[in-house]
């Protein structure tokens, strides 16, 4: 059992423990498109309706982004009028947003493996900052520069499915990446110090179904440990040449879905609800625990959600992760379901997920439309939380 003195290693900095994502991908897909889920969801044209949904939650924390492709459609020119718009509304309607400077998505002329791409990215960190703190002087700032490194890492840098549309580059795509990562949080802190830095990376268990073979199990060792290399290079701990420092390791956000956990030999998604848990299978609370042990920082999960009919099931289970977590004095200070509207496939925008907690009516007029079961889950699991005495942490205003 942890001691809840862990809870005490920060000032919570979240104004609700349950957080709402918004699609805000705006990458080229596999098909070399420009994709643009913050439109396509609808989340453009409904925007004050999804916040005002979000408030009668009782959710007032959530996760937006700035699309860098929209932004800065030529070199140094930057176009806030949407940000902007995010930012008043969210002050208006008294919402915290946690911004992704980059969720996924590169502007057209360039890739992460461009000679001036951290030249540009920590330009674009540092004139936000400046954009945002004309709109918002004070207060506190969280900021994720750029989302899930390590998956945009081999969906680029090895499998063609995104910019730079490489195979065995996965390790250059993602130093480049962290490269201007951390020129992108020195920029914004020269800005304003005060800014807190939210790390969103896929939490992720890779097993080998051979646990006899030891090269076999090594071998999947290794690449489950592959995901804390954003972390350690963040750090100064690896690669210390980029600069990272112990202080970038801020805010821990684990991204956690049903497929995140494999068989390294076969690629086979090992089943999260059966009973009894499959043998291989780890719970949530063991991955967020080794996590904690290995760098000593509060977490909140960052991403979780389940398509189709049993995304009920899944936040119901979450809720339950969540408990034990807590229970143990581990310090997760927040879950961020995401995305909290629907959204389509990248790579065909006909296919929608069925996975938010509001489905898109009709992709005509994208109105929203409740899913029930889902909407019940949410709230068992907000009222779950504060049995758990969350509210008791500084500066949380949940209703």
């Amino acid at each position: 059992m942890f001691s809840n003195d862990l809870l005490a290693l920060n000032t919570n900095p979240f104004n609700s423990f349950l957080m709402g994502g918004f699609e805000c991908a705006d990458q080229q897909n596999a098909f070399g498109n420009r994709i643009d889920l913050y439109k396509v969801s609808g989340h453009e044209q409904y925007l004050e309706e999804d916040y005002d949904n979000l408030n009668e939650l009782g959710i007032k924390t959530i996760r937006e982004g700035i699309r860098w492709s929209v932004v800065e459609t030529k070199p140094y020119h930057y176009d806030w009028s949407e940000v902007d718009r995010i930012i008043k509304l969210s002050q208006s309607k008294n919402i915290q947003v946690l911004w992704d400077i980059c969720h996924f998505g590169f502007p057209d002329d360039l890739t992460p493996l461009h000679p001036m791409f951290a030249r540009r990215f920590s330009r674009l960190c540092s004139e936000f900052v400046i954009k945002y703190r004309s709109l918002v002087p004070d207060g506190l700032l969280i900021v994720t520069p750029i989302n899930e490194v390590s998956f945009i890492s081999w969906l680029g840098g090895d499998v063609r499915g995104t910019s730079p549309y490489c195979t065995g580059q996965g390790w250059e795509v993602k130093y480049a990446l962290m490269k201007a990562y951390i020129e992108g949080i020195e920029m914004m802190k020269a800005e304003d110090p005060t800014i807190r830095i939210l790390i969103t990376e896929p939490l992720v268990s890779i097993v080998s179904n051979d646990p006899n073979n030891s090269e076999a199990v090594l071998f999947a060792q290794e690449k489950h440990f592959e995901q804390f290399q954003v972390h350690d290079i963040l750090s100064g701990k690896m690669c210390p040449e980029l600069r990272g420092k112990p202080e970038y390791l801020d805010i821990i956000g684990v991204n956690y879905y049903y497929n995140n956990q494999w068989i390294n030999e076969t690629h086979e998604f090992l089943p999260w609800a059966e009973e009894p848990p499959h043998p291989l299978f780890r719970s949530l609370h063991s991955l967020i625990e080794n996590v904690f042990i290995r760098y000593g920082r509060p977490m909140i999960i960052a991403e979780t959600s389940h398509p189709g009919e049993d995304r009920a099931k899944w936040i119901r289970s979450i809720t339950e992760e969540c408990d034990s977590i807590i229970k143990s004095g581990l310090p997760l200070l927040g879950c961020c379901y995401y995305p909290i509207i629907d959204r389509p496939d990248w790579d065909d925008l006909d296919d929608w997920h069925h996975s938010g907690i509001w489905d898109v009516f009709s992709t005509n007029t994208l109105e929203r439309i409740p899913d029930p079961e889902s909407i019940q889950a949410v709230i068992k699991f907000k009222k779950r939380m504060k049995a758990y005495h969350i509210l008791t942490f500084a500066n949380l205003s949940d209703d």
